[in-house]
This record gives C-alpha cells, structure tokens and sequence, in this order.
C-alpha cells in the first residue's frame, strides 16, 4: 500500500513530522522574498561581515543571544523567589537590551539561506519577536507597579524563548545553516600529490572543476602560469566555486557572494565565516599535480618518500639519456 502524501515517516515523531512540514511549507515564500530584499538592502557596510561572524570564524547570532536569553531566564528564576520582584525586572530589560543587536545579526544571516532553511528561521524570528512583546509587556508591567502581571508575561515570554530555540536548534543542526560545509575535506583527501589533467586542460584565467577522493576542486590557472586549487564547495551552503567569477586574485560564489582568496583559500568576504581548504600545486612533466595543504606546511614521512622516488627515477632517466 502507497503512503500518502503528508503522512508521518514510519518511527518520526510529531515534533519531527512537523518541523519537516515547515521546510516544504511555501506559503510564506512571498513574504520571505520581500524581508530578504530589505535585509540585503540595509547599509550595514563592512558591519555586515563583523554580523556574520567572519571575524570571529563561525556565526556570532548564537554568541550574541546568550545575553537575552542568560537574562530572562535568571528573571524566571528570581521571580520564583519572594521579594526579588526588582532584580528580576532589571534582567528583563538587560535582555530586552541585548535582543536587537542579536536580532540583527540573526536577520543578516537568514538573508543568505536556501529557501528550506529561510522557512524555518521565518518562524523562528517570529517566535523570538513574540518573546520581546511578551518581555517589554512583562517590564512595563513591573514598573506600573503590577508585579504579578509581569511575572505572568515574563513567563510566557520565557515559553516563546523556548521554541524559537528549538528551531534555532534545528536551523544549526538538522539544517546545517551557519556550519562549515567545507569541513570533511581534509578528512577525505588522501595523503599526497594527485594528478588531475594536463597544463593544457586549463584555460588561463577560467575556473576548472576537478575531482580528488570524490572531493570537487576548483582550479585556476594565471596568466603567468601560476596554478591555484581550492576546495570547489562554498564553506558557507556548498556552493560551487567553479561556476563563480575570477576576479584580483580571487573566486566569488555565485549563490551568496563570499569572496575567496586563491592563494591560500582565505574569505575574503562573508557571509561565508570559513575560508576554504587549499591544495599545494606543481607540474611534472606536463602534468598539473595537487596536494592538500598542511596547516604547518610539512610533508609526513610517505609524501617526502614518494618525493625522493620520483626524483630518482627522473635523474636515473636522464642519466640514461646521456649515456
């Protein structure tokens, strides 16, 4: 028998089924567009990048609300005590403070997200929004003197706190926004120089994508010769740098726009906070060979003898040659 559409997967709990329902759900799309255009649209300047996190190496939004959230839920904890009415209300509005920068940084990020994903933090950011009414009635309840009134409302908004968490979770984890895609590649690539294609399969000046260990590599060679590899996934959502431009020196993901350094893979620009894995690059007797750069830039004990054996069987053929 078929399973119907919409049905719940064999073993998927609730919460499950419809955090997934949420994913496909595109009714809000419309109004997803039109917030991702005025977010993109805000003047932010080089603060966009410092929001994403690229000074820091992963996002700083899930940094930045630990303030509001340590905040209101030390209020909740004080309000169950008699007599700390003041203390907590103090907290309350430390959170209420500290809500917006992290709500920005949160909203910078979400402009930059597959479709799926942006579904997901639409709710989320309206569940945290939800929290900041509920919290600003809390305080201004607290301080008209209606203590009860805004014990009440600080813990409903503690409640909203909760499941806008929740789906940040699912955002971080079963969605991998804001993870390094390009993660694994170090982990995958085996040891030592791999040969992919010869000098004259690359186009000065136009990205190449090749494959080693099942890993996609992008490749640039210069004008002057000079060849560069990277890691073709985008460490921001996987996009392929192959298929983005070649510009001063570097490569800009077409799906986001991050700018990646050559060189050394360095992100030159966000929203991607992680650079890219690089490859060392030579050619050997017309062959362009690539290995995965080491962060202390050694070789281990099988790549230097590899090295050694091709060096002999290059001097031995030409010693041959001029007998």
């Amino acid at each position: 028998m078929s399973k119907k559409p919409g049905r719940r997967r064999m073993g998927q709990n609730r919460m499950l089924w419809l955090l997934d329902a949420l994913e496909r759900d595109p009714r809000a799309d419309a109004a997803t567009d039109v917030l991702t255009r005025r977010v993109r649209a805000l003047p932010l300047g080089r603060a966009r990048d410092a929001l994403h996190g690229r000074w820091l190496g992963h996002p700083v939004h899930p940094l930045m609300v630990q303030v509001p959230i340590g905040s209101w839920m030390s209020a909740a904890v004080l309000d169950l005590w008699p007599g700390r009415s003041r203390g907590a209300g103090l907290l309350v509005g430390v959170g209420l403070a500290a809500a917006g920068p992290a709500a920005l940084a949160g909203a910078v990020d979400w402009a930059e997200l597959r479709r799926q994903q942006k579904r997901v933090g639409l709710v989320h950011a309206v569940a945290n929004t939800a929290a900041v009414g509920l919290y600003g009635a809390s305080l201004v309840c607290r301080l008209t003197g209606r203590a009860g009134a805004g014990r009440a409302y600080g813990f409903l908004g503690l409640t909203a706190v909760g499941l806008g968490g929740m789906l940040g979770g699912h955002l971080a984890y079963r969605q991998a926004s804001g993870a390094n895609h390009a993660e694994e590649v170090p982990h995958v690539v085996g040891e030592g120089w791999h040969r992919i294609g010869t000098v004259d399969e690359f186009p000065a000046g136009r990205p190449v994508r090749r494959t080693v260990d099942d890993v996609p590599v992008l490749v640039v060679r210069e004008t002057g010769g000079t060849f560069h590899a990277l890691a073709d996934r985008c460490s921001h959502l996987a996009g392929p740098l192959s298929e983005g431009t070649i510009a001063d020196g570097c490569v800009q993901c077409p799906w986001h726009g991050s700018v990646f350094r050559l060189s050394d893979g360095w992100n030159v620009r966000g929203p991607a906070t992680a650079p890219q894995p690089a490859f060392d690059t030579r050619v050997v007797d017309g062959h362009v060979e690539i290995r995965l750069r080491r962060e202390d830039g050694t070789e281990t004990p099988a790549e230097r003898g590899a090295d050694e054996a091709r060096t002999r069987a290059e001097g031995d053929a030409g010693h041959g040659r001029d007998i």
